[in-house]
């Protein structure tokens, strides 16, 4: 390689970065800078990708976990040729523009996730360098080799201090990612100042000690070592490898290099121009050299190369095995096979079930059908009821496994199965713990609502019907808090019947769903309208003949106890309605006639249930409702004795319904 052609090329990523974030008026230009040549090193000669077709399935994924670098990113993607033009640089971080201050997936072509968030993309990698290791044990054949790519995630200082990296890091090296490459820009300096402030241990130490492999680079500048180091990162095959690569924030910033003035401020008009003048580089804003664009541009050949020739050989796989190709499709094109939902069960009234029982039961049904549909709990599988049956758990070394054991760590969990739904392939990545444990991973379910994508994540023990643990692991503010998440829909089904519905609902929803499920056993509400209300989000479970006096709204467990006081007011000559309401978001999607139909607006006599706070049911009950709630932590104490003590009773939501209708 030419070196003075090598330096231009690595310069212009630098330059581009600097003049967008000074037009902006506003970003990172310090990561940019010091990176560059990491990244060079990286996207010119080991990143197999083709830019003009950004989703091709066995392209290697990189990440760049440090999202506020962004315009590192945005450089190389209009340099080797995606469809981003120069225009979108220039537009950084402005209305509609394709570059906002971080990378969002969907908006960029070439993002393969949002990140911004510290540690989210590194765990995010993890998940990702998991799917690829699952296809390929489950889709490659002996000299038959169809999956087989890496996942490189560019890390930050800031990125490895945050637990949900440390978390994933240790499943990664527990588990043998050998594909999985971190990258780190180890520059010493994050937004507030030196890293020694807060950041002090043996990192490289400390992801040995996880199961990594660990490689050092001591001048971020040279580009030859950057490229022996990752080559030796890809020797190793059974651990994931983090290369640890000595850089200077802002480099070639004659008055803000290796300080944190360089990490979140644009530089300065006078400081951009001491840069260019450092580098011998015109002082023209957006200025690419015209053999430097030619040299990245090559990417756009090679691309196209490394794609035919996978074309070629996944042609004669396909041939080969004309049946695990049909599955490929299926897998990669999202859609789910004919009769996936043909064994989920209809439960009788025989008998009382918990709904976490019924969920297990009917996620097993679902994925018999469906054999690159995985996912796992937060060592919890005993309680979720979770575990795939008859399927492998991961273990030491061990990733390609259906049942995914994630260990008590939610928050990688979440990111983990986030990059299992960004990967392709992967149908319907499910997570599993306690619904009061959502706080630990509700990050990632944002990020997973935010970027649209599928995953599904179950949560069980879903209130103060726990009992005996207490306020602890009874969750009273967590489902108001799911459904305060844009994007998100929240299933909190009333019986087994219910639960079933909401998976039927869930693996069709084209955006993540969680799913909130019960400890308790509860009666099983049987009928049609029961499946066919639930895909509405909310319907008429039982009525009366004419207009009805006072209308009762419950979700989950609370609804029986509504039935119960539906029952004994209807006894007393009341006209009353019971509406179940077991998902807000697909009932506020309904036509307005409909939820008209369920809510008449002229019965302004209404009553709630929900073992939860009672915020948000002012939508549902109006000004003059009454919402039966709790709006308190819980208690230890037997589930029934709590309900009693809570006043979720049959008898408050009759008194409460009593007087609404006297007026």
């Amino acid at each position: 390689m030419d070196a003075n052609l090598q330096t231009l090329a690595i310069n212009a990523i630098r330059m581009l970065a600097i003049d967008a974030v000074q037009k902006a008026d506003s970003g990172h230009p310090g990561l940019p800078m010091g990176a560059a040549p990491m990244a060079y090193a990286l996207w010119t000669q080991h990143l197999r990708y083709n830019p003009r077709h950004p989703r091709w399935a066995d392209r290697d994924r990189f990440i760049l976990s440090g999202g506020h670098g962004s315009m590192l990113l945005y450089a190389l993607l209009y340099l080797t040729g995606y469809d981003l033009p120069l225009e979108q640089l220039k537009n950084f971080r402005q209305w509609g523009s394709h570059t906002p201050g971080h990378p969002e997936y969907g908006d960029t072509p070439g993002v393969e996730t949002t990140t911004g968030p510290l540690g989210q993309g590194a765990g995010t990698a993890v998940g990702m360098a998991l799917a690829e290791a699952f296809l390929a044990d489950y889709f490659n054949r002996p000299g038959h080799t169809v999956v087989d790519h890496y996942t490189y995630a560019l890390v930050s200082d800031g990125d490895l201090m945050e637990g949900v990296c440390a978390e994933a890091a240790s499943l990664a090296g527990l588990w043998g990612l050998g594909k999985l490459i971190y990258l780190w820009d180890n520059n010493g300096i994050t937004l507030d100042g030196a890293t020694d402030m807060t950041f002090t241990e043996d990192v490289l130490a400390r992801f040995r000690a996880y199961g990594w492999h660990t490689l050092e680079v001591e001048d971020g500048n040279d580009v030859e070592a950057i490229l022996a180091a990752i080559e030796g990162a890809k020797a190793v095959t059974d651990a994931p490898s983090i290369i640890s690569i000595r850089t200077i924030i802002g480099y070639g910033s004659p008055n803000k290099q290796g300080t944190s003035k360089a990490h979140g401020a644009p530089l300065g008009k006078d400081e951009v121009k001491l840069v260019k003048d450092f580098f011998g580089w015109p002082q023209e804003d957006f200025y690419v050299p015209g053999e430097a664009l030619e040299h990245f541009r090559t990417a756009i050949e090679r691309g196209a190369a490394l794609e035919k020739e996978w074309e070629t050989r996944f042609q004669a796989w396909r041939a080969a095995y004309p049946d695990l190709a049909q599955t490929w499709d299926l897998a990669f094109s999202g859609q789910l096979p004919d009769g996936w939902d043909a064994d989920i069960p209809v439960f009788t009234d025989a008998k009382k079930i918990a709904t976490r029982n019924a969920s297990g039961e009917v996620l097993n049904a679902i994925a018999r059908h469906i054999p690159t549909m995985i996912g796992g709990d937060a060592d919890l599988a005993s309680s979720t009821k979770t575990l795939i049956k008859g399927a492998e758990d991961t273990g030491k070394g061990k990733p390609a496994a259906r049942n995914v054991r994630f260990g008590v760590r939610e928050h990688a969990m979440g990111a983990i199965t986030n990059g299992l739904a960004l990967h392709g392939g992967i149908i319907k990545p499910y997570t599993a713990t306690f619904l009061t444990f959502s706080d630990y991973m509700r990050p990632s379910i944002r990020l997973g609502a935010l970027m649209n994508i599928q995953p599904i994540y179950v949560f069980t023990h879903d209130s103060i019907g726990l009992g005996e643990d207490g306020p602890t692991h009874q969750p009273v503010e967590h489902v108001a808090a799911l459904r305060a998440i844009p994007g998100l829909t929240v299933f909190r089904p009333a019986d087994a019947n219910e639960t079933a519905a909401a998976w039927r609902a869930a693996m069709t929803l084209p955006h993540p769903v969680a799913m909130a499920f019960c400890r308790q056993d509860l009666p099983v509400l049987t009928g049609d309208h029961v499946r066919e209300g639930v895909a509405k989000g909310g319907y008429v479970l039982a009525d009366c003949d004419g207009r009805p006096q006072v209308i009762l709204i419950a979700t989950g467990s609370e609804v029986h106890i509504a039935h119960d006081a539906y029952r004994r007011l209807s006894a007393e000559g009341f006209r009353v309605r019971l509406v179940s309401l077991p998902s807000w978001e697909l009932f506020d999607a309904q036509s307005q006639e409909y939820r008209d139909s369920v809510l008449p607006p002229d019965v302004t006599a209404r009553v709630s249930i929900e073992a939860g706070i009672t915020m948000g049911w002012e939508r549902y009950v109006g000004c003059r409702g009454v919402m039966i709630g709790v709006n308190r932590f819980g208690a230890s104490a037997p589930y029934e004795r709590l309900y009693q003590e809570f006043g979720l009773t049959a008898e408050a939501v009759v008194q409460a319904a009593k007087e609404l209708v006297a007026g």
